[in-house]
């Protein structure tokens, strides 16, 4: 039995489960929430049977797919999340313009 392999594929699957959750109906609307989700695991061992391993993962919510009834799903970002991901970018742009005068 690949311990590696059988992680890889239940990693797999849990996901996309993650990355687009259940729907929620919330009124007259039906949201489905998003997120940006990471995981990453790891192990190893000698020759004698001595090992060790670890794992752990990042789940960021992106925001929701939003529809009323009838109506195509239009995407509502997280603003947090929005934000967090402008942040460095503006950053980035605003010392890029400095260093060009």
């Amino acid at each position: 039995m690949n311990i590696v392999a059988t992680l890889s594929e239940s990693f797999k699957s849990l996901a996309v489960t993650r990355v687009y959750g259940d729907p929620v109906k919330v009124g007259s609307e039906t949201l489905v929430p998003v997120a940006l989700v990471q995981a990453g695991f790891g192990g190893g061992g000698d020759a004698d049977g001595d090992g060790g391993g670890g794992g752990g993962g990042l789940v960021l919510p992106l925001g929701v797919y939003a529809a009323a009834d009838g109506n195509p799903a239009v995407f509502r970002p997280n603003p947090v999340a929005l934000i967090a991901v402008m942040t460095p970018l503006a950053w980035i742009l605003m010392r890029g313009m400095r260093s060009r005068t």
